[in-house]
C-alpha cells in the first residue's frame, strides 16, 4: 500500500501590545537566521494546535497562555521541500515576563509596530501578518 502524503505542521503566535507584535531574531540555526520571526514550533504530535502554541510560548519566551485566550487567525499552505502547512494563531493576554529562553536560537525578542514590520522579517510570516490584519484566513505561499 502507498504511503500518503504528510505535510510538517508548525504553529506561530501573534502577540500583540499596543498595535505592536512581538517578533524573535533567530540565530544559530541553519534558517533564516538573523531575520525575524515569530515565536513558533513545529507540532510534536499528540497535541491540540492550541496545545502546541501554548507549548512553544512557554518554550521560546517564557510566559503563560490559555488556551481560552487563543484564535487561530490565519493558515498558510507553503511550497518549501518538503511542504509545509503553517498556522498562526493570534492571544492578546498572558502571564509572566518576556524572556528569551532559547538563547541559543534566538538573539533577540522586540516589539515592533504591525505596521511597519522590519525588513528583514520571513516573508511568509510578514505575509501570514498582513492576511491576519487583512481577514485572509487562508493563503498559498511559495507556489
Amino acid at each position: 500500500m502507498k504511503e500518503r502524503y504528510k505535510f510538517i505542521c508548525a504553529v506561530y503566535l501573534i502577540l500583540i501590545k499596543e498595535n505592536k507584535v512581538l517578533l524573535l531574531k533567530r540565530a544559530n540555526t541553519g534558517y533564516e537566521d538573523g531575520n525575524y520571526s515569530l515565536v513558533a514550533g513545529h507540532m510534536d504530535g499528540n497535541e491540540t494546535i492550541k496545545q502546541a502554541m501554548i507549548r512553544e510560548a512557554t518554550e521560546e519566551a517564557g510566559i503563560i497562555i490559555d488556551e481560552n485566550d487563543i484564535e487561530i487567525v490565519a493558515f498558510l499552505h507553503r511550497k518549501t521541500d518538503p511542504e509545509r502547512f503553517d498556522i498562526f494563531l493570534k492571544c492578546d493576554k498572558w502571564s509572566g515576563e518576556f524572556t528569551n529562553m532559547e538563547p541559543d536560537k534566538c538573539s533577540e525578542l522586540s516589539w515592533f509596530d504591525i505596521n511597519n514590520l522590519p525588513s528583514n522579517i520571513i516573508p511568509c510570516v510578514k505575509k501570514a501578518i498582513e492576511n491576519y490584519q487583512n481577514n485572509i484566513m487562508f493563503d498559498n505561499f511559495g507556489w
